[in-house]
């Protein structure tokens, strides 16, 4: 007797479909899992890099390159052109003030100096035989003045007698007459020479007065021109290295061309290049410090140069108080230039985070140390080191400060030990 056969529930045919359906389903799921913010993500504890956040002291500050240079360098330039005829130094020298460095030759100079001093030596000939002149005037005028006067008191004479004589009826009044007019002619012929003796004098006082200016102004001319040739032997102006020298024998130099410098080697500065992007938070007297030999100097900004070249201006420093024994020209300091005062403020370590969150938030462990979660913070002032906390952190907290390039989507990470 035949017996029905019972069918089967599962076959492979609807245990595959199963299997797909479940697999799909799963897949779904996955995807909306790890898209929905709520992803997790399995790291390894040695390829991330946690920090603790701490409350320490603060400051502000940018790393800047300086070099050493001299205290101050004095430029030298041909005051006057010529041909090189002679070198005492060469570039490098230690030298004195008033030293020579090299002898210039300027045979139009020189034939300018020789007349110059022939047109002086004339018009101290001129001025010697007008002062004789003025002399042997001056003794005519005097003499011309006494017998005037002689004159003058001898008719004032005949006139008071005559007037005497006429009161006595001893003489007529023509003959009074005459010694009167006599006497009123002398008396105004004195006055007429006094006017003519002023003005005599005071036309020779003047023309001794141009005559000494004009003197005086072409000796001067004569001074500076002789100065001129002495600058023809250049010399050291201050004590100091001489750098930068550049001249050979025969070679021309023009009128105002550099020669070389000199640097005073008394002390020392600090020339730094600083970026654009700070030019309105650096002014003079910032401080900052740099370490030679495990011991730390300080520096103080005493120029700022505004000019903007290639996005970088400059600053001068100067030493406080000590000097780095055996620091040289040329020598390249690494320095931290404090842009704020030291302040006490929670801190977090720079890292490779910042590139993807923009300092907005960071993943912070938990207190079992493994997980970690998203968390919104906010952060302030900066240095090369760390970043000042203002918000979402506390002292304790311990949060993974390495990159964060694979870990936009996910919101919590599993950290395997």
């Amino acid at each position: 007797m035949d017996r029905p056969l019972e069918k089967k529930k599962w076959n492979n045919k609807r245990i595959l479909t199963l299997v797909g359906i479940t697999g799909l389903v799963g897949l779904i799921a996955a995807s909306f899992y790890f898209t929905s913010g709520n992803s997790k993500l399995n790291v390894e504890a040695d390829r991330i890099s946690i920090v603790e956040i701490k409350k320490d002291n603060f400051q502000e500050f940018i790393p800047i390159n300086g070099s050493v240079l001299p205290i101050s360098s004095i430029y030298l330039d041909a005051s006057v052109g010529g041909r090189v005829e002679e070198k005492y130094v060469e570039d490098g020298a230690t030298l004195k003030k008033g030293d020579p460095i090299m002898r210039l030759s300027n045979t139009d100079q020189e034939l300018t100096l020789i007349q110059q001093e022939t047109q002086v030596l004339n018009l101290l000939t001129q001025s010697q035989i007008a002062q004789t002149n003025a002399q042997q005037v001056s003794i005519n005028n005097r003499n011309q003045m006494a017998d005037v006067e002689q004159a003058y008191k001898e008719a004032e004479r005949v006139y008071q007698l005559n007037k005497k004589l006429l009161n006595e009826k001893a003489i007529g009044s023509q003959e009074f007459e005459k010694s009167k007019n006599e006497y009123n002619y002398q008396k105004e012929r004195v006055n007429l020479t006094k006017q003519i003796l002023k003005q005599d004098e005071v036309s020779t006082n003047q023309k001794a007065h141009q005559d000494k200016e004009t003197y005086q102004r072409t000796q001067s001319a004569l001074e500076l021109m002789k100065r001129k040739i002495g600058d023809l032997i250049v010399r050291s102006p201050v004590d100091g290295q001489l750098t930068s020298f550049d001249a050979e024998i025969g070679q021309n130099k023009n009128a105002g061309e550099r020669l070389g410098q000199i640097d005073v080697l008394t002390g020392f500065k600090v020339r730094a290049d600083i970026d654009e992007h700070y030019i309105n938070r650096i002014f003079p007297d910032l401080q900052g410090e740099f370490t030679i030999g495990d011991k730390a100097y300080k520096l103080r900004i005493k120029k700022v140069y505004t000019q903007v070249t290639n996005g970088r201006f400059q600053v001068d420093m100067e030493f406080i108080n000590e000097v780095p024994k055996g620091i040289r020209r040329g020598q390249t300091l690494q320095i931290r230039l404090a842009l704020s005062d030291e302040t006490k403020a929670v801190l977090l370590a720079k890292g490779g985070f910042y590139q993807q969150t923009g300092g907005n938030w960071i993943f912070k462990l938990d207190k079992n140390g493994n997980t970690a979660y998203r968390v919104d913070i906010q952060l302030g002032r900066q240095n090369p080191e760390y970043y000042e906390v203002i918000k979402g952190l506390q002292p304790g907290d311990k949060v993974i400060v390495s990159s964060y390039e694979t870990y936009d989507k996910v919101q919590e990470l599993n950290i395997k030990r």
